[in-house]
């Protein structure tokens, strides 16, 4: 514990975007077959370094069959909350959660080049604490780790609904369920918050036998998965409201606050739309008498396509959806970038009018048709995916890899890890940098990112910009 608020905390997000740049990434290494254990790779991703874009240091794991997904620190910038008791944290642990063993590793990163294990979570502790099985988003609070669970009771995941459960952010034991009052919530995938507002909103994706062996055709073209998203009592923990985004709107994913607390929407990003293959963005906001409402403000075409450059699952529709499977917004809440990893681009858009978003950029690369090779000439297999932002909101990083068993419904065949960087213009527009190409070891995957001292669906901001 320090003596002071680590200095890697923020009262503000613009506080944050005056930070230090990052020199160094964690990212997950997955093994899609469950051969060889997945791991957490540091990567050099300072440009004076004499090896940048290299990983420079590696954690495996001691089990297989983990799949890492989601991961997220042990404490961040909510840290300085005035309801907190642990305002002299340090952001020195990475929670990462197996979402296919249900398993949870506490990395030690405070040397990040001798990264380490620090603990380990069985799954039996994990089922036997809060019910909830195949833990998937890390969300460090005022008091504590929130972790959020895509499964229940059972073998299969189906025996209850899935939820949130709270760990102690020192000692890292598990609390118990977050949850008085789930209200209409049944199935789980993203949550964030407002702390100062006092609330928190919550997504679907699917329950276990409707993801694990990859997507269930049937239940997508009958609207089975989650398309919902809903609205919680954060300190009385219960649902408040849900909104229905309309059953067409398949797996509601990712939530995006705005980072200034004293800004009340967000935006959340959906993957297919079954009437017409369309990728969507909602945009949530707060009334005044503290109710919320939805709009769909970002629409995005599929592209046409031959059945022969298709795989199985998408031959009948002869198009190809862009799959908006991860969003991320800028610490300035100006630029949300969404990735479409069916067609492979990265989108970014100019929310300064959330209800009114703009395309102020847009990079082509990889692709389920157009298999758009990097700038450098190497092939990027699968398409943008897990995406991450810089805090003072120049350089945009992303991984490929969504799901094993997607991936490979998608895109057959192993297509390699790998990650890459764009720069930002002053007034948006991406680049992709030809310098920056991050391979992982043989049979592994890549998936999700996070930077040095934080990063933009890390941290959650007490204070407001002044």
């Amino acid at each position: 514990m320090n003596l002071r608020p680590d200095p890697t905390f923020h009262a503000t997000p613009k506080l944050a975007m005056a930070a230090p740049p990052e020199t160094l990434a964690f990212t997950l290494m997955l093994s899609p077959d469950g051969a060889q254990p997945d791991g957490l790779a540091v990567v050099d991703v300072n440009p004076n370094s004499d090896t940048y874009g290299q990983i420079v240091h590696k954690v495996i794991m001691p089990n297989t069959g983990d799949e890492f997904h989601h991961f997220g620190w042990n404490a961040c910038s909510s840290a300085l909350s005035p309801l907190t008791g642990h305002a002299f944290l340090e952001r020195r642990y990475l929670i990462i959660p197996g979402i296919r063993s249900s398993r949870i590793y506490i990395i030690d990163v405070k040397e990040p080049l001798k990264a380490k294990i620090h603990k380990i979570i069985e799954p039996e502790e994990v089922f036997a604490k809060t019910g909830y099985s195949r833990p998937h988003t890390i969300h460090c609070g005022p008091e504590g780790i929130y972790v959020s669970t895509l499964g229940g009771r059972g073998e299969d995941g189906t025996d209850g609904p899935p939820g949130i459960f709270i760990m102690d952010c020192e000692t890292f034991d598990i609390l118990g369920r977050y949850e008085m009052d789930r209200g209409l919530q049944d199935k789980h995938y993203d949550f964030w918050w407002n702390l100062p507002r006092d609330y928190m909103v919550s997504s679907e994706w699917g329950l276990p036998p409707q993801f694990e062996n990859g997507i269930v055709a049937e239940d997508l073209l009958s609207n089975k998965y989650g398309h919902s998203i809903h609205f919680w009592d954060l300190r009385g923990r219960k649902n408040i409201q849900t909104i229905d985004l309309g059953e067409n709107h398949q797996m509601a994913l990712e939530i995006r606050p705005a980072h200034d607390p004293a800004k009340q929407y967000g935006f959340c990003g959906v993957v297919v739309d079954t009437t017409n293959l369309q990728g969507a963005i909602f945009t949530w906001w707060r009334n005044e008498d503290g109710s919320f409402e939805t709009r769909k403000t970002i629409t995005i075409d599929p592209q046409p396509a031959s059945a022969d450059d298709l795989p199985d699952l998408l031959k009948g529709f002869e198009a190809v959806p862009p799959l908006v499977t991860d969003i991320d917004l800028s610490l300035d809440d100006r630029f949300l970038y969404v990735s479409c990893w069916g067609t492979g681009e990265m989108h970014q858009y100019d929310v300064s009018d959330p209800m009114n978003p703009k395309l102020a950029g847009k990079v082509e690369i990889g692709g389920i048709v157009k298999k758009t090779p990097h700038p450098n000439g190497k092939t990027f297999g699968y398409g943008p995916q897990m995406v991450e932002i810089s805090r003072d909101g120049k350089r945009v990083y992303w991984t490929n890899s969504l799901y094993s068993t997607w991936d490979d419904q998608f895109y057959p065949g192993d297509r390699g890890g790998a990650m890459v960087m764009a720069n930002v213009g002053d007034d948006g527009g991406l680049t992709l940098a030809e310098d920056f190409w991050v391979e992982f070891p043989k049979g592994y995957r890549s998936h999700q990112i996070r930077l040095e001292g934080g990063d933009c669906s890390t941290d959650s901001f007490c204070y407001p910009n002044t």
